[in-house]
């Protein structure tokens, strides 16, 4: 009997670890993986309990990781091969994070309409000629509660989204994360009427950055709804602010509460090691 408790609570520690849907950051980098490489990451993920894979972005800004013919799409034609979902991210621009800094109101909504535009031309692009079976479309520009800390931009973001996932196939994902600008609470009524768009969002909780000290993290998680998905962070920030990005692997937190959960990210994953760099994301 005891065997058999232990067991049982083994796998029950196994399931609750495991990453059934995990991030993937393309980077140009990772081109140089043969197929066979490709393959042996995707059987492992399965492996670690791997289910989908929820892909950044498949443009960013003039990188389009070679098209249907390219490394990422025959990538991701093994990771399905290998029985992952996929979500497949849109268009990112290189200078988002740099460009929502500088603009005021009309010029953040004007911005995110030519983005949305770019994104919904790669969705096309990536039905037609990846030819991949998508589970998911992601959105890859993040949103915070500094840049629409303002109710008005709020609600121009939500026109826009909503417009945006009617053309869509699949359901749209979407991130966020808090900075401290909107409590705990106005922060998660906001997540949730864009969940109410049928939009998944997810909410990264902030342990790999330490943008906020823990408690505080942890007040903002406890007021969002069911709906909304946590992104636990799996890396620790080593840089500074105003410094090139740079991370070392770490394990992320345990699944708390009823949300559906994501790992960010697989280049800081165990099994990953030796195949994905870690410098960057």
């Amino acid at each position: 009997m005891r065997r058999l408790i232990t067991f049982m609570l083994l796998a029950l520690c196994l399931h609750a670890s495991a990453d059934e849907q995990v991030f993937y950051q393309p980077l140009n980098r990772d081109a140089q993986l043969s197929q066979a490489q490709w393959r042996t990451l995707w059987k492992a993920t399965r492996a670690q309990g791997g289910k989908t894979l929820i892909v950044q972005w498949t443009a960013y800004s003039d990188s389009e990781f070679g098209g249907a013919d390219g490394w990422l799409a025959k990538s991701l034609r093994s990771a399905h091969e290998q029985g992952l979902q996929l979500v497949l991210g849109l268009y990112m621009d290189a200078a988002y994070y740099q460009r929502i800094n500088e603009v005021d109101s009309a010029g953040l909504s004007a911005y995110w309409k030519v983005l949305l535009k770019r994104s919904l031309s790669q969705q096309r692009s990536v039905s037609q000629d990846w030819k991949l079976p998508v589970a998911g479309w992601y959105l890859p520009m993040e949103l915070d509660d500094l840049h629409f800390q303002d109710p008005l931009r709020r609600q121009a973001l939500f026109t826009q989204l909503q417009n945006f996932n009617h053309r869509l196939d699949a359901p749209l994902h979407i991130s966020t994360f808090s900075a401290g600008h909107l409590s705990p609470g106005a922060n998660a009524k906001w997540l949730e009427e864009l969940a109410g768009l049928k939009i998944q969002v997810w909410w990264q909780d902030g342990a790999g950055t330490g943008r906020l000290p823990l408690l505080v993290r942890e007040q903002y998680l406890a007021a969002l709804p069911c709906a909304i998905g946590i992104v636990r962070e799996a890396f620790r920030q080593t840089s500074r602010e105003g410094q090139p990005f740079t991370a070392v692997a770490a394990p992320p937190a345990s699944d708390k509460g009823c949300h559906p959960t994501a790992v960010f990210s697989l280049r800081y994953r165990p099994w990953a090691q030796g195949l994905l760099t870690l410098s960057g994301n």
